[in-house]
């Protein structure tokens, strides 16, 4: 039953996190907020706070180092798509690890901006005010609304 019921609140805390985003992203003129990894932070972040991989430093520097190895591959890397892409995952999956900022969702991010051929601007938005803000509900859902701890400070 503990499964259900966390199953629940999950869905309905990721529909409204995300809700969020795409009406910032649709409905107003301050830009784009939501990029398809941010669904499966949800995952983490609601499904599975305790990870360590779900905390607020590895699910910001997570999308922000991998997002950055993206657009550093996009742009100063002269190789075909079909090359160019596992590298730049391969790199950002590493960097990750090393830096200890491991967040799974955001290992996709270099595949994102690769074929979205993105401009630096990407890096502001969606992934760092779109990191801000799933994590402000991610803190303010799970400590106060769910009552759990989060972040897990070690």
């Amino acid at each position: 039953m503990k499964n259900f019921k966390q199953s629940i609140f999950a869905g309905i805390f990721s529909i409204f996190t995300i809700g969020v985003l795409t009406i910032l992203t649709y409905k107003t003129e301050y830009g784009v907020f939501l990029i398809a990894s941010f669904g499966s932070s949800m995952v983490l972040l609601y499904g599975y706070p305790e990870s360590p991989f779900a905390q607020p430093k590895n699910i910001f520097f997570g999308h922000l180092v991998t997002s950055a190895v993206g657009i550093f591959f996009l742009n100063l890397v002269p190789l075909p798509l079909y090359i160019l892409i596992p590298i730049a995952v391969g790199f950002g999956v590493s960097l990750m690890i090393i830096l200890n900022v491991t967040h799974p969702p955001a290992g996709g991010n270099p595949i994102i901006v690769i074929i979205g051929s993105v401009s630096f601007d990407y890096i502001l938005n969606p992934i760092i005010t779109g990191s801000i803000i799933i994590l402000i509900f991610g803190i303010i859902i799970n400590r106060f609304i769910l009552k759990k701890k989060y972040p897990i400070l070690k």
